[in-house]
């Protein structure tokens, strides 16, 4: 049974959250988030970018990163833009937690250095800082949905009254 979870480790604007919990709702992954935060979660822009999902979502609230990785097993890839190896060039395990840090600084470089090996990057000109946090979040959820084949994710779509394209 494969299992995903995306873990936020302070995040700052309630719009990327509330995108970011849409994304995981969505596509069946867990959602961890490690305090500090920079809202509150019930904040009302929160809340509107994640729509309606809500229901849908498994979310876990940690004290901090020794809080998340205690309470958790799995392999963990950390996305920072000093990651030395592409998030497309990994094979996930089974059990696969991708950690993504604040908006405004990324993932503490003491953590970096301690997981050097599991540290990921997605591939951007020399000039731009960084993508957007619900972005890159997005990148690499599919990424490693893609590699385990989209389980159980509808895969097709169907157009209302006509039925009659199903069969192509």
């Amino acid at each position: 049974m494969h299992k995903l979870g995306i873990v936020l480790v302070e995040p700052q604007i309630p719009q990327n959250t509330g995108n970011i919990a849409r994304t995981c709702a969505a596509v069946g992954a867990s959602l961890h988030i490690v305090r500090p935060m920079g809202f509150t979660i019930t904040d009302a822009k929160l809340k509107r970018a994640g729509l309606d999902y809500w229901h849908l979502l498994d979310i876990t609230y940690y004290e901090d990163i020794e809080d998340f990785i205690s309470r958790t097993d799995g392999s963990y890839f950390y996305l920072s833009t000093k990651g030395r190896k592409l998030y497309s060039e990994v094979c996930y395990p089974e059990t696969s937690y991708i950690i993504f840090g604040r908006e405004d600084a990324g993932l503490p470089e003491e953590l970096l250095l301690e997981n050097h090996s599991a540290c990921l990057r997605i591939p951007m000109i020399d000039a731009a800082r960084s993508l957007n946090l619900s972005n890159a979040v997005a990148v690499c959820t599919y990424e490693v949905l893609r590699q385990w084949g989209f389980p159980s994710l509808l895969a097709h779509g169907r157009l209302r009254g006509y039925e009659w394209l199903q069969s192509y």
